[in-house]
Formats: structure tokens, sequence, C-alpha cells
């Protein structure tokens, strides 16, 4: 058993939203929770659906025609729309409250009220279907973290479209390998973008996009920095500046789709050939962030959440759920270390956010730069970290820079899920080392070889062995679904196989060892590769290491 870092209050407990789910269900505890979540998976994710009280219409009934992973089976009646759903707060008493808090790494600050952030997306709505973009069309988006980013996914998704995203720093093969098999009919990209304090000029490679992007029919170029260059050189392009200042706002017909319709494109990392396309569904993204955001990461409309993430990476899609709360959103662009990473944490206190999300290896650059806090957090409650498994030693520096009453959760998921098998949550102790606990609705285990349960306490694989609505819908360009199966299901059949090598612990956590196929196993003995990266990170004179197996005849 690892040490107790932190335990919730009892007043933090029973103000959270976790603790005002479960009040009317037959359950006392987490644990209780979680078994009640995938023993009744129907019963649970239509609780999640009524909760939010999701914009919908149709039969909830049936919640799920298929728990296996056969088929996407969850809620075949309901319609909905996710961009609706995102901007249900502009329609309320509060829609004058800030929804996006935008700070380049200059320092430069940009807000925007949820009232103005759906008519902006109204505008770009306007001008998407004088263009023909209709439901099921993708728009892509070549772009930083940045509100128009936001915008542009709002308004593809209002009218049914399909997002797809990558960050600036992928250069134009990149772009190509992912948005070339995705097929964008809209693509909507930065004139140029900074990052640690130089500025980089993408409009060459705009045009050198246009040519080989054959699909796409419009470019929406957006002068984010503003540095005046003619923009009209790029062939079938407008600017966003154009959209902002010519068209009028309106209204916003919102087009709802099954609940298993396509929502985002995400992208593998492409280490063995082209990425994967993966296509996540809109109502299971919404479910699955809603309870995430929501009950396990304790978020309200009265809280502010800042995730260092760029368009590339999955955590981007997680934060910008967070406008279905009604919360406030702040999106980072740029160096975290420009000018410095102890002015970049001073931005919690600045910006007083409450739940604020990273990775180790900020974490460990953070520790290595010697310096505490200049002032101490008091807004932050929760420090999220995820990317790879959180060292113990890194869980007494989060206590130790950041304060110690603070809840301390380390996330693990992917972009296969758009979402997290492990988490954490108010209810249960932060325990050095360790991931909490199981999400709800997530009937993890850890497997043996054999494909049969492993003991608490014992190394094994990370599989899911029910159905969840985040699941992928299908993979692009994968006859009969031959490349969904042979990436989940060719280890355990019918049972998801994640690729982590994991232990449960007694008490309901989990320690993730690293990726199972990075595993070593020298004469018999199974090795994560985090357990060898925590003794290679703590020398000073190592820079940077890499572990591979290697045989010696």
């Amino acid at each position: 058993m690892n040490d107790i870092l932190w335990n919730a209050s009892p007043s933090r407990i029973e103000k959270s939203s976790i603790y005002d789910f479960m009040r009317v269900l037959p359950v006392k505890n987490y644990p209780q929770l979680h078994q009640w979540s995938v023993d009744h998976p129907e019963d649970f994710w239509l609780k999640v659906m009524t909760y939010f009280d999701v914009i919908r219409e149709g039969d909830d009934a049936p919640a799920c025609t298929d728990l296996s992973f056969e088929s996407y089976g969850w809620f075949p009646n309901v319609r909905l729309n996710f961009a609706e759903n995102l901007l249900r707060h502009a329609h309320t008493d509060q829609s004058g409250k800030i929804a996006l808090n935008s700070i380049h790494e200059t320092q430069e600050k940009r807000r925007i009220s949820y009232r103005d952030l759906k008519q902006q997306t109204s505008k770009v709505v306007k001008v998407l279907k004088d263009s023909g973009f209709k439901q099921g069309d993708v728009l892509g988006a070549w772009m930083p973290n940045v509100p128009e980013t936001v915008i542009a996914m709002l308004a593809s998704t209002s009218l049914g479209g399909v997002f797809t995203s990558t960050s600036c720093d992928f250069g134009v093969e990149g772009v190509i390998d992912r948005f070339g098999q995705s097929k964008p009919k809209v693509l909507v990209a930065a004139a140029s973008y900074s990052y640690n304090g130089k500025k980089i000029d993408l409009l060459p490679k705009i045009t050198e996009l246009a040519k080989r992007l054959e699909s796409v029919e419009k470019i929406i170029i957006v002068d984010i920095l503003g540095g005046g260059e003619d923009l009209t050189v790029v062939d079938r392009s407008i600017t966003w500046k154009g959209i902002m200042e010519n068209v009028s706002e309106q209204e916003i017909d919102f087009v709802k789709v099954p609940f298993g319709a396509p929502l985002y494109i995400m992208y593998s990392s492409g280490t063995t050939g082209k990425p994967k396309c993966i296509v996540h569904g809109v109502g299971g993204t919404l479910l699955q962030h809603l309870k995430e955001l929501s009950l396990h990461c304790d978020l309200n409309e009265r809280k502010n959440i800042m995730f260092f993430t760029t368009c590339g990476w999955m955590m981007w899609n997680w934060l910008v759920s967070a406008l279905a709360l009604g919360s406030e959103v702040t999106l980072y662009e740029g160096s975290p270390g420009y000018p410095s990473l102890g002015e970049f944490t001073q931005l919690i206190n600045k910006e007083k956010i409450h739940i604020f999300g990273t990775s180790p290896k900020f974490l460990k650059a953070l520790e290595d730069t010697e310096e505490g806090p200049s002032s101490s957090f008091d807004c932050l409650e929760t420090v999220l970290s995820t990317g790879a498994p959180l060292m113990p030693e890194q869980f007494d520096f989060v206590y130790k820079y950041f304060g110690h009453d603070l809840h301390l959760a380390s996330i693990s998921g992917g972009t296969d899920i758009l979402g997290c098998f492990m988490l954490g949550n108010p209810l249960v102790p932060v325990r050095r080392g360790e991931i909490q606990a199981a999400g709800l609705g997530m009937a993890i285990s850890s497997f043996g070889p054999d494909g049969k349960d492993l003991p608490k306490g014992q190394e094994g694989e990370l599989v899911c062995t029910k159905s969840f609505p985040s699941r992928p819908i299908s993979f692009l360009n994968d006859a009969n679904n031959e490349k969904f199966k042979e990436a989940y299901f060719n280890h355990f059949p019918g049972v998801w196989h994640h690729g982590d090598f994991i232990h449960i612990t007694e008490e309901g956590g989990v320690v993730v060892h690293g990726r199972s196929d990075a595993t070593l196993n020298p004469g018999g003995v199974r090795i994560g590769t985090a357990e060898i990266y925590r003794q290679t990170e703590s020398l000073e004179w190592i820079e940077d290491a890499l572990c591979v197996g290697r045989t010696h005849d």
C-alpha cells in the first residue's frame, strides 16, 4: 500500500458533483458506485445523459443494443448536436460569462463570452453553408490553440459535420499523411504562429497544401499574429477577418444527427506507417467528457480549467468539451518555457485557474529548474497529469511546488477512446505513485497472457471487458473493420486490449508500468520501461534515454 498524500475534506466531498450524482443511487462510496456502473452500464450511461440534461430528441430506450464490441449499439434512437450542447449557456442569463480565455506566450490575452462565442460561430456557419458544407462533410484545422480553432469546430459540428485537426508544428508531409486520408472539404489554417518568441510563417506551406489536398474546396486563413501579409496569394481562400467583419450574425439551425454519427477524426501516432484515422461519435464523446470533467475532475460553471495542449493532441478535444458545463476554458498558445516555466505557472494565479492540466515531462522540466513558485496557488484545486506514467517522486514534487491541499489526479486513456480508462475523483485518497481508480462505466481488468483476470497487485495487460459509448465508431478506410479488430481485439477475442502494462491495487488504484509492447522480458521477467526511465531521469548527467530490448547470443 502506497502512502496517502491527500484526502478531500468532508465539505469538499459533499459539494462535489460526483457526490450529488450518487445521492439517489443504491451506493455509499466510490467502489460501490464503480461496480454499479459496470454491472449496469445501460442504466449508468442513461443516468449520465439525464443528469447533465443533454439536449437531444428521440427515445432514450434502448440505451444499448450490443454490449459487446462487435458493433456500435449505444442509444440508437437518440439524435443530438454536439455544438448545441457546448453552446447551451449562450442562451441563459449567464451568456455574458467568459467562455474562452485565450493567452499567448507574450501574455497577450483575449476573452470571449458565451454570447460572443455563439455569435462568431454563427458567422462561420453561414459561410460554410453557403459553400455547400453539409452533414458528414469534414473540416480540417491546421491551427494553434486559439479561439478560432474552437469556433471552427463549433461551426462545422453545428451543421452535423466532422472536425479534424493537427497542430502547426506538423510539417506539410505530416498534414498530408493525415488530411490526405480524412479528405476535408474546408481547411482552416493559420497564416503564422509563434513559439518560444519566434514567428513561423505558414503561408508558403498553406499554398502547397492547397495544391496537394484535392478534397479541399475552400480555405479560411486566420491571421493570428496580425502580420499584414497578403493572404490572397492562396488559391480558393478567404480570410477569417473578412468573415467576422462582413458576415452578419444569425440564429444557428443546429443539425441533429444520430448518437453514433461521426464527430471527430483523430490520428494514431503513425510510428509504423501512415497514421490510422480513428472516428469518434457525437454522443459517446459528449457523455464521456461530461462524466470525466464533472464527476471525476469536479469541474462546474463556477470554475476555470487550463490544460497545456496543442490541437494535435486529444486533450484539446477533451478540454473544449468543458464548454458544455458552462466553465471558463483557458487556452494557452506558445511555449510554456517562454520566457520561463515559473512565469507560466504563475498564470494559474493570474487567471484564477481551478483545474490545471499538464504532463510528467512538463513537471520534470519544472522540477529541474530548482526554483520554487513566486507565490502560493490559492485558487488551484486540482492538478491533472497525463501523457506518461507519473512517477512516485513527481507526486512529491507536485505537492511541494503547488501546495498540500490539492487533488493530484494522474489520468490515463488515449486517442483510441478520446477519454480515460483510469483517472481521479474526490471520493478516494490520492496515493503516491498511483492513479486513483478506474473510470465510471469502464470495466477494466489486468489480464495475463492466457486471457484470465489476474489477482490484485499482479502486473498484466490493461483490458476493458464491456463496451462504452466513447469507443471508436470506426476507422476510416477500413473494410469490414479489419484494422479496428486488429488494433484492439487480436490478443483477447471480444475484449478491448489497450496495450498498457498495469497492476490494480487492493484499494482499487492503478499503477501503469508503461506500454506493454515496450515491456522488456529478460529471462521471462517482465519489466515496464517506465521503471527504467524513472531511474535514468534521476541522473543529472543523462540528458535523454531510450530503453529497448536486445538479445545477446
